[in-house]
């Protein structure tokens, strides 16, 4: 019943033509119109990876979990059920709104609408970026990652890790409590945010070139909708922004990110901020802004620096579309 990763994301919100221009003009995706109130954006050879739904209230959201097959997905309702969790057996028209075979749903326990699912479709026709881009990087690591803001992190990190089998990567304490959770090789496919208030905060899409999320830096500062400015994470070593999105939360387009053994992988805590270089978060409180700042600038005077081999370990996996990345390998 293993998770393998995050499928796909939907969102409530009536500004589908905001949605549009920024989803493919800022973020590089491809819209696709169905009907007068729903736009899907693909970013691959899937037929949709994030929906925003008209007909959904501001503030709706849920998070489509992938499973292998139909006989994962009945033990994972099984396990829920086993767990106290009430659990809903879609009928076929939502299986067919959401492009896959079957799916339930569920809660967590911050309210978060959850839904499982298997057999996703594949569209016949190459994925048309929004904007001039190298794609996405997504495959066997799925969507992206989801973080939420959560009032209490202990009953919600429980669900994730002891019902649904969410491997813990590591957290923070200062300058605010995050923990990150991976499902499959991405360093995080969900984090959690402990903030006092149950919400969304972020989606995080990683692109195959920096010089991608360079430009959508551009094109963000141009509209004004930087939010947390460029720069370097230090657990999952994503070179991202992120920008104020149509909704009332924010898209991470980042480049870079750290791929792990889960197998192999031991939780830590992390005492040197969230961040290596950059990303100013205009959203928290200036007492909060100035530890974050004082913990990058003692990462400069101590010299920390992302491992070598992370970003090696990147370009293997661009080799398809690096070639000089080839030539550099065999000299």
């Amino acid at each position: 019943m293993a998770i393998l990763g995050l499928g796909y994301a939907g969102f409530g919100s009536d500004a589908l033509d905001d949605w549009r221009r920024f989803g493919t003009g800022l973020v590089g995706l491809q819209a696709i119109e169905r009907g007068n109130s729903l736009l899907a954006f693909r970013m691959d050879d899937r037929k949709q990876r994030i929906v925003i739904d008209r007909a959904q209230g501001e503030g709706t959201r849920f998070f489509g979990w992938e499973l292998a097959d139909a006989a994962a997905l009945d033990a994972l309702a099984a396990r829920l059920e086993h767990a106290g969790v009430a659990v809903i057996a879609e009928p076929q028209a939502l299986a067919d709104s959401r492009r896959v075979r079957r799916l339930i749903s569920f809660q967590d326990p911050a309210g978060n609408r959850l839904e499982a699912f298997h057999g996703p479709e594949i569209d016949d026709t190459p994925f048309r970026p929004g904007r001039s881009i190298s794609g996405f990087r997504t495959g066997a690591l799925g969507l992206g990652h989801a973080v939420l803001t959560v009032e209490n992190i202990a009953p919600v990190m429980s669900f994730y890790v002891d019902v649904l089998g969410f491997g813990l990567s590591d957290y923070i304490e200062k300058p605010f409590r995050a923990y990150f959770f991976h499902v499959n090789a991405r360093h995080h496919s969900l984090a959690l945010i402990e903030t006092g208030t149950n919400g969304m905060h972020h989606l995080m899409v990683e692109l195959f070139s920096l010089d991608d999320v360079g430009q959508a830096y551009d094109i963000a500062t141009k509209e004004d909708r930087v939010n947390v400015t460029l720069g370097r994470h230090t657990n999952d070593l994503m070179t991202s922004f992120y920008a104020k999105s149509p909704s009332a939360f924010m898209v991470e387009c980042g480049w870079g990110g750290r791929e792990i053994d889960p197998k192999n992988w031991t939780p830590f805590e992390m005492y040197d901020g969230p961040s290596l270089w950059g990303h100013e978060r205009v959203w928290l409180s200036p007492e909060d802004r100035a530890v974050a700042r004082e913990m990058r600038m003692r990462a400069a005077a101590e010299g920390k620096r992302a491992p070598v081999q992370v970003l090696e370990g990147n370009f293997k996996l661009m080799s398809g579309t690096c070639p000089w990345w080839d030539e550099v390998k065999a000299s």
